[in-house]
């Protein structure tokens, strides 16, 4: 065996284990979904003070109850108590964890001396311990928000008693920012009767509470106080956001579901289709043909290992630490920078050790690397977007049971959905939009896909490359859904072979992706 191999072998153990721990960390960190849906149900309480002109028209109940649902409050309620007892069970199972880390390295051979047992404010010992007590953090940060938003749920709805426990026992609890709890007196006394008015409410309430929570809780407020002038503003300012909010719900439901049910029936129309015309389906189009692969797995291998991973876990991480400037934290615009900066060099640094391990092979067959203006991609890439929609949201659903909330997601989603810097949400879209469906698609579906079919029928290649495309994102929560979303860009590449059809279609992806969570993060602020 060459020492070529052997080093071969070695990075790819390596790149195993550091691809294996953050697959386990993200285990710990909660999942991006359930915030999002939170999101969307603060749209909708926003949306519920809708009254236009028109409201009194009979066709504008029918309107508001199709974007808004019969029980706004209701089903908002719902939502926020199954978060709740979601990040609820995930603090418990952290704190387990966290406990029992802590006590095995208690229990290990000591030195001569006893070592003290670490304290939750000492910072934590191993990487391990570190990951647990952010996710613990913010698992803490999010149930006190979760509570201080379902307690005033509860007194919307008349249940004042239940707002006042809820608000009583986030008051009790000392593993939180004491913001919170400052937050829940003030609200407390809002509800009481006869209520009491602290002097820092209008501070606490504008800092702790967004959208549709921080309007009615100052309206309560000023109501109170008799500040008549400052309710007619907060009022104004709410019918504003609500017919703002209403447009958002328009775009971010309607849109999706019509291309869905034209992706079904797009699905449905090339399945009938493939199995009345066999071989002559649009679906058969090149599905048994391979590519014709000069190169074996071993460059296979060194390509993935040392371009792929390594150069995005290893190699490029280590270069910018070595810079004197500090790319982590700062600014959102300087964030949605660094992370740019960070793909574009991953990115060449990935094809350059593409290029330099297939030159020799040069001259390659037909259909390698192939960017085609001419003919159908563009139809592949639009019609494959409307049927991968129906299909990853099914699939989407299924994990969210399997993953009851946990399994981390890609931080770029979080920075997306909280800034509204449109220099920012610009970089976020070259990052996501341009820079990922270029190179993404170049390494997955340019060359790992053809390259397995040396070894494996067309469709397993699909699969295969579907499932790598997914677990290389590193996040365990999106394994299912972003497999699904690689199968459906390798059919189109294989039957279209022009790979200007799965950029078209990854564009189109995150894209309206981007555009959801901008539209409900200024929701929500």
């Amino acid at each position: 065996m060459s020492i070529k191999r052997l080093g071969l072998i070695g990075l790819t153990l390596i790149s195993l284990v550091l691809s294996g721990f953050s697959l386990f960390s993200s285990w710990q960190e909660p999942q991006f979904q359930s915030r999002l849906e939170l999101y969307q149900i603060n749209i909708a309480l926003q949306a519920q003070a809708w009254q236009p002109e028109d409201s009194k028209d009979e066709n504008f109940q029918v309107v508001r109850d199709a974007i808004l649902g019969d029980q706004p409050l209701e089903t908002a309620t719902k939502q926020y108590q199954q978060a709740q007892k979601s990040v609820q069970t995930n603090l418990d199972k952290a704190k387990t964890q966290l406990a029992k880390l802590r006590s095995a390295s208690v229990t290990t051979p000591a030195p001569p001396k006893p070592l003290p047992e670490t304290r939750p404010s000492e910072k934590p010992s191993n990487p391990q311990e570190q990951q647990l007590q952010q996710s613990l953090n913010q698992l803490q940060k999010l149930l006190a928000e979760l509570d201080l938003r379902l307690g005033i749920l509860q007194a919307e709805q008349g249940k004042t008693d239940q707002a006042l426990s809820t608000w009583t026992d986030l008051q009790q609890r000392s593993d939180i920012s004491p913001e919170f709890p400052e937050t829940s007196a003030v609200l407390i006394g809002l509800w009481s009767n006869p209520p009491r008015l602290l002097p820092n409410a209008q501070q606490l309430i504008q800092k702790n509470l967004e959208g549709w929570f921080r309007s009615t809780a100052l309206v309560q407020l000023y109501q109170k106080q008799q500040r008549q002038e400052a309710l007619s503003a907060v009022q104004a300012a709410q019918q504003e956001a609500a017919t703002q909010a209403v447009f958002k719900l328009a775009l971010i439901g309607i849109v999706p579901t019509l291309t869905a049910l034209v992706g079904m029936v797009l699905l449905i129309g090339l399945l009938a289709q493939r199995l009345v015309k066999g071989k002559a389906a649009l679906l058969a189009q090149n599905a048994d043909v391979p590519w014709s692969t000069p190169w074996g797995g071993e460059t296979i291998i060194q390509v993935f290992i040392i371009g792929f991973f390594l150069m995005g876990q290893v190699f490029i991480p280590l270069l910018f630490s070595l810079l004197p400037i500090q790319l982590a934290g700062g600014s959102v615009r300087f964030q949605a920078f660094s992370v740019l900066l960070r793909y574009v060099v991953v990115a060449i640094g990935a094809l350059l050790v593409l290029y330099l391990s297939i030159k020799r092979f040069f001259p390659l067959p037909e259909y390698w690397f192939r960017f085609n203006f001419r003919g159908n991609w563009f139809l592949w890439g639009l019609g494959g977007y409307c049927a991968a929609l129906p299909i990853v949201v099914v699939v989407s659903l299924i994990n969210q049971q399997l993953w009851q909330g946990q399994g981390g997601s890609n931080p770029l989603l979080q920075l997306a959905l909280e800034s509204q810097d449109s220099v920012a949400l610009g970089l976020f879209f070259v990052t996501a939009a341009i820079a990922a469906p270029f190179f993404e698609e170049i390494l997955f579906r340019g060359f790992l896909l053809p390259s397995l079919t040396r070894y494996l029928p067309v469709w397993a290649a699909i699969g295969i490359s579907g499932l790598l495309f997914a677990v290389a994102h590193l996040s365990l929560s999106e394994i299912l859904p972003l497999t699904a979303l690689g199968i459906v860009l390798g059919v189109v590449y294989t039957r279209s072979r022009n790979l200007l059809a799965p950029m078209l279609l990854h564009n189109l992806w995150n894209s309206g992706t981007l555009l959801s969570l901008f539209l409900l993060g200024s929701g929500n602020q």
